[in-house]
This record gives C-alpha cells, structure tokens and sequence, in this order.
C-alpha cells in the first residue's frame, strides 16, 4: 500500500516478526542491501521521512513502527530491551537478509546498541542519533544534570496517572514538548506534530510507548554481559539535547571498538529532522565504505 501521504517515496506493509505484526515503511531495491531505521519515542516511522529516499538509490530501507507504536501490533508484554532486539533481528531475517546496517534515534538507537551488543551476527554497522549506550545508564545518569534532564522517566513510572496527564487536553504535553523543540518552526510544522500525536493516540499505543521506560531497570540485566560492539559504528549528537547532556558520549571507546563520534553544537534531540540534508551526507557516507 502507499504510504501515509498520496506522493510519498514509500510503501507500506504489514510482517510477521517474532509472535507479532509490525509495521513496516519501506523504499529502494528489495535485492540491495538493508538498512533499518529505527525510530523513537513519542516518533512513529515517519520520523524518518528524510532519510528514507534519500537511502534509498543504493540500499533497501526499512522503517518500522516499533512493537506497539502507530500501525505495529500493541501486546501486553514485550516490551523488555531483550525482546525488542529480538524483533529487530526476527524482521532482517523476515526481510530476507542475514544482516544489516541498523540506524537508530532515541529509543530505537537504545534498541540499535542493545542488538550490537546482543545480537552482533545481523548488524553490519550502526548509526546511533542522540541515543546512550547502556553502559550510561550507570555512569552517564550519576552525572546531577543527567538527573535533572531524565525527571520525566520518574514521571513515566505512574501507571494510569502518566496516561491520563499525558492524554489530557488533546495530548497538550506532548504538543508542548515538539513545539519547544522548534520554537521558530524551522523544521517542524503543526502537521508534523499532529501526525505524530494521532499515532501515539491508537488505543494501547501510549502504554506501550511508555512501557518501554518502565522496564528500563531490569535493563542492565539484559545486556550483560556488556559485550564490546566492533563493527562500525557512527554515533551523532546533538548537544543542545534537554533530555540526554553531551556528556553521555564520553569515553564510549572501550565498549565501541570502531567508533566516530559527529557533535552538533547547534543541534538538539532531533538531528536527522532538524538538518536532514547533512544527516544524509554524512549517513551516505559511512554507509557506504565498505
């Protein structure tokens, strides 16, 4: 089927992964190598509008809705980091591949690390956008601007109670957040904002989204041991981050072997949206080397 908009440089489908049904975004030759993109929280796949023609001359793109965001199936359970590297390896297998390059924002740059970690037989490079591998979540998170930064996954830990304050007045909050993400409207318009918030609004999609947060202690547990990732990796990062400080690329070396670190001083949570046209290049680019 075609994709959310009449002219977009996308098709749509459904796939069976690992006891569930994603939704999958997908462009380019279905014979080229793949390239999966793996989006974050509150993002469904649409996130990647930018980047998935721009990918898609020389590789099979693929962006899915996560396990219970938008179209993607919506269970209650799953939800552990474990499970949804499960997924992601279950879909490059689905998509008949052994392998892939996975590029991750946010949540799904979480997920990106933990595959590498766990799953490194399908991962051929990754790219990960403003996104702390695991080993952060003890170190980086004792840092007292980390704690002041991640108060809302305190918030998120009220089942029921965050819901309800997140779904009130037309999903205000999160409007607030996007909107003060792009106070000037320079790369984010209403119809953005609104696109994103009729997908978090799909019965049960909220409480999975937020799911995700709430497992997060038994999150250290799944990873370990805390293998070192060796293939490639490109890590952007866009320091004017409210949620995550620029300090939580630091000293990533010894658990990433290969690693480029791209700082964007100008930039914040959302780089790939807020100067697609660089994330491209700079994407292409490493993908590209063999």
């Amino acid at each position: 089927m075609r994709g959310v908009e009449a002219d977009a440089p996308w098709t749509e489908r459904f796939v069976r992964v690992n006891g569930i049904t994603l939704h999958i975004a997908e462009a380019g030759p279905t014979d080229a190598p793949l390239v999966l993109l793996l989006h974050g929280f509150p993002d469904h796949f649409v996130s990647w509008r930018f980047q998935l023609p721009a990918l898609a001359d020389h590789y099979h793109v693929v962006a899915p809705d996560l396990r219970g965001y938008n179209l993607s199936d919506k269970p209650p359970s799953g939800y552990d980091v474990a499970t949804l590297a499960t997924d992601i390896r279950e879909l490059i297998y689905t998509l008949g591949q052994r392998g892939a390059a996975i590029v991750g924002h946010d949540w799904g740059g979480f997920i990106a690390w933990v595959v590498g970690i766990r799953e490194p037989e399908v991962v051929h490079k990754l790219a990960i956008l403003n996104a702390p591998h695991p080993i952060t979540l003890t170190r980086g998170w004792k840092h007292p601007g980390q704690l002041r930064r991640s108060a809302y996954i305190a918030f998120f830990q009220r089942r029921g109670f965050a819901e309800r304050a997140i779904e009130r007045d037309g999903y205000a909050l999160l409007w607030r957040t996007f909107r003060a993400a792009d106070r000037g409207r320079a790369w984010l318009t209403d119809e953005d904002i609104q696109r994103n918030i009729d997908a978090i609004r799909r019965p049960g999609a909220l409480g999975a989204a937020l799911e995700y947060y709430r497992q997060l202690p038994q999150t250290l547990a799944y990873v370990s041991p805390m293998r070192v990732i060796g293939v490639p990796t490109l890590l952007f990062w866009g320091e004017l981050d409210p949620y995550l400080g620029p300090w939580m690329p630091d000293d990533l070396e010894p658990w990433a072997s290969n690693l480029q670190v791209k700082r964007f001083p100008t930039l914040g949570h959302w780089p790939h949206l807020q100067a697609p046209e660089s994330i491209n290049d700079m994407l292409q680019a490493f993908l590209y080397l063999r």
